[in-house]
């Protein structure tokens, strides 16, 4: 009785693992120095690049301070609530398509951490500005 227990026993285990490593994966995807790389310099202009759908991703993203910065919210097949994106601190809110590219001005940043969410406060990212 052991022995057919056993393969039971292996097969809900790696189901098991199989599940917190896919949920704990949910995250973004982390390079050297702790945050993915998704900001680039384009005509003079820093441009930061999320990723909408169930979340922000990254969700965590450094940039840097003093440099004029535009936010690209990448959406692909996005109906859940991080489809409406708010910026406290700035006063930013905006409805963001399904599938389509939202660019927002964040202006100049100074050395500071920039908080945005969903509207309903279950997702959320940060831009990290270093000087």
């Amino acid at each position: 009785m052991n022995n057919k227990l056993t393969p039971i026993a292996v097969l809900v285990g790696a189901l098991l693992i199989g599940g917190v490593i896919l949920f704990s994966g949910h995250s973004s995807p982390q390079v050297a120095g702790g945050t993915a790389n998704n900001v680039s310099m384009v005509d003079g202009k820093q441009v930061i690049e999320l990723n909408v759908k169930g979340g922000y991703s990254p969700k965590l993203t450094t940039a840097k301070a003093g440099v004029p910065t535009v936010l690209k919210l990448n959406t692909s097949g996005t109906f859940d609530c991080s489809s409406a994106v708010r910026i406290p601190s700035m006063g930013i809110s905006k409805n963001l398509p399904p599938s389509g590219t939202t660019e927002i001005d964040l202006g100049t940043p100074k050395v500071a951490t920039l908080d945005g969410v969903c509207v309903m406060g279950m997702y959320s990212f940060k831009i990290d500005f270093q000087g």
